[in-house]
């Protein structure tokens, strides 16, 4: 018994303290290599790959290594290795505040030139995180399972469907779980702070057995299968992708506010090719390839996007990078939030999970 107890605890030093590496691909230089880039983000590979492509063109030179990780695997695995041989040049994240986190810790470059001046004040901070996209964050209903009339456009009318009469989206509705999902942690505590009926929408999306997933695929794969009629709080983008090739899916920005999340890049100070990445950034926020990244990844371009009131629509509500995203990473705070969540999406009696930050 010994013996085995001693293999065990060997095995379990050997294990490393994150996640496994993601999704890697290498998009060798399209000339003589004389440079290269590493990004981790949390972008779809398929979807970037059309992008660094552009890229390329312009800098036939450069060879990027990209790894696609979800959004706690890339921060957490960036302060453990981050500054080994292997860490990225740049992060490119929708976890706005993992993201603020490491600039309010110092982990990032501060970077300016003649495009970051174009990106509206709420999508910078300190010239060191900076919008690329913006993202809305919908409903997303399957139009077979539910006719215009039933559709819900305000939280209001999502809150009376749930209640309604023979609990029509009983087992049929989704979100993330924010427990799993940095980005739904991150739109349930926004949810909180702006929206005085989150409580009891929160209540009754458990009453009605939500479904919970930690990826935006996997409820829209549920959602244009039937399995799901609804999901609340999914980023747009994904969505759309789907519609255009032929998914029953309608999105809806909810008409009293829509939130507005960033994908947002920074440079590490710890970067081994920071003028690589310094050109990545620029080229992202330049005409080209903010259009490359809107005709091409179908992802909504940030620079433009703000009108004559500073956001990007009337009821689009955009989530301002800054210190206000630190609050809900506070330990105790999180604690206090996640069992606030857990007792009303989760069943009386069930067991309750242990929130394990990675």
């Amino acid at each position: 018994m010994k013996s085995l107890l001693i293999m065990m605890l060997c095995c379990l030093l050997v294990l490393p303290a994150w996640a496994a590496p993601g999704d890697v691909q290498r998009f060798p230089a399209k000339g003589a290599a004389t440079a290269q880039l590493r990004i981790h983000g949390t972008t779809d590979i398929e979807v970037f790959a059309r992008v660094i492509a552009d890229y390329q063109r312009l800098h036939p030179g450069t060879e990027v290594i990209y790894e696609d990780i979800i959004t706690q695997d890339l921060h957490a695995r960036f302060l453990r290795t981050g500054k080994g041989p292997n860490g990225p040049d740049l992060l490119i994240s929708s976890g706005m505040d993992l993201q603020t986190q490491l600039v309010n810790d110092g982990h990032a470059l501060p970077h300016q030139s003649v495009w970051t001046e174009a990106v509206p004040a709420w999508a910078q901070w300190r010239h060191e995180a900076y919008g690329i996209s913006y993202e809305p964050v919908t409903i997303v209903y399957n139009t077979r399972a539910l006719p215009p009339a039933r559709v819900p456009h305000t939280r209001r009318q999502l809150l009376a469907l749930l209640r309604g009469e023979g609990a029509p989206l009983r087992g049929k509705v989704g979100t993330y779980d924010i427990e799993r999902s940095s980005v739904g942690y991150l739109l349930a505590t926004q949810d909180a702070h702006r929206g005085s009926i989150a409580g009891a929408l929160l209540g009754a999306l458990g009453d009605n057995a939500v479904v919970r997933e930690e990826r935006t695929g996997v409820l829209l794969d549920k959602v244009s299968s039937g399995e799901l009629s609804l999901a609340y709080n999914v980023l747009g983008s994904y969505a759309q992708a789907r519609i255009d090739a032929g998914a029953p899916l309608g999105i809806v920005e909810p008409e009293d506010y829509t939130l507005v999340v960033l994908r947002t890049a920074m440079i590490p100070r710890s970067s081994r090719n920071p003028a690589e990445a310094r050109s990545f950034l620029d080229y992202l926020l330049s005409p080209r390839g903010q259009l490359v990244l809107s005709r091409e990844a179908r992802l909504m371009p940030i620079v433009g996007a703000a009108g004559r009131d500073g956001t990007p629509g009337r009821n689009r509500r955009p989530i301002q990078l800054g210190p206000g995203l630190l609050v809900y990473l506070d330990a105790l705070k999180r604690r206090q939030f996640l069992d606030a969540w857990r007792s009303s999406v989760e069943p009386a009696g069930q067991p309750q999970a242990v929130d394990v930050q990675r």
